[in-house]
């Protein structure tokens, strides 16, 4: 996606009143404060209770499901015919401000604290801390470049390799 669109979507949220917070590469880029890469598209963390408003007005626009073998209530992808996508991570917050995803994994309160820019307008993201952290895939080239990026912007510790 490009920078014009991810800025235009999250300014559209905002004026929904929707919170929505940065994952992924447009996430990592958002807490450098620059573009440091093209991206394929935008990881976002949204509230259960907007899911619905925000998929009508995607769907106003054109974008449609992208089934994929891991899509569910708590993680699906929303696709328009230009290419553009939109993955979608749901939460219901509970009262201590942790990020209740699905069954079997909890969005610590603390992850949600990320606050970045993308060109100028400033955005929520998910902590740079949690960017770091393996979260059950393999690792591309890319995913190795943003995690030296952050540690070194933020003074964190290199993880081990897996």
């Amino acid at each position: 996606m490009r920078v014009s669109d991810v800025v235009t979507f999250c300014r559209r949220l905002e004026t929904m009143g929707v919170r929505l917070w940065l994952d992924g590469g447009w996430g990592v880029d958002a807490l450098l404060g620059e573009q440091t890469r093209e991206h394929g598209d935008l990881d976002i963390v949204v509230e259960q209770r907007h899911v619905d408003r925000v998929r009508d007005m995607l769907e106003a626009d054109g974008f449609r499901n992208v089934p994929r073998p891991d899509t569910r209530p708590c993680n699906f992808v929303l696709g328009h015919p230009d290419g553009r996508l939109i993955d979608f991570h749901v939460v219901t917050f509970d009262a201590e401000g942790n990020g209740l995803y699905e069954p079997s994994y909890t969005f610590p309160a603390a992850v949600f604290t990320g606050q970045g820019s993308i060109e100028g307008f400033d955005v929520r993201c998910l902590s740079a801390a949690h960017q770091i952290a393996r979260n059950g895939y393999v690792w591309r080239d890319s995913d190795h470049a943003d995690v030296r990026a952050l540690c070194a912007r933020f003074n964190l510790p290199l993880p081990r390799p897996s």
